[in-house]
């Protein structure tokens, strides 16, 4: 399923314009790219958890060259389904 693909479904299970849930799409992508970049979770219950996990600097190598270089510290965003998504697809 694509992005157009879900705005339809969200249209049609809310009984709504496509260009209104296109919208609350967008607002809610928004809104869970907010809270992770300010360093919170975004957790809905039956769904599962947005966080921002840590990965630690690190040695690596280009495969072409074999020369060793430095890969710095990043953060990630992490998802953790939660009991209702997991149940739902098992």
């Amino acid at each position: 399923m694509n992005k157009t693909e879900l705005i339809d479904q969200i249209a049609a299970s809310a009984d709504i314009s496509k260009a209104a849930a296109g919208r609350a799409l967008d607002a809610t992508v928004a809104a869970v790219k907010d809270a992770l970049k300010a360093g919170d979770t975004v957790s809905l219950i039956g769904f599962g958890t947005f966080y921002v996990g840590e990965r630690a600097a690190r040695t690596g190598r280009n495969p072409r060259t074999g020369k060793t270089l430095e890969i710095k510290a990043a953060k990630s965003p992490k998802f953790r389904a939660g009991k209702g998504l997991k149940d739902a697809i098992n």
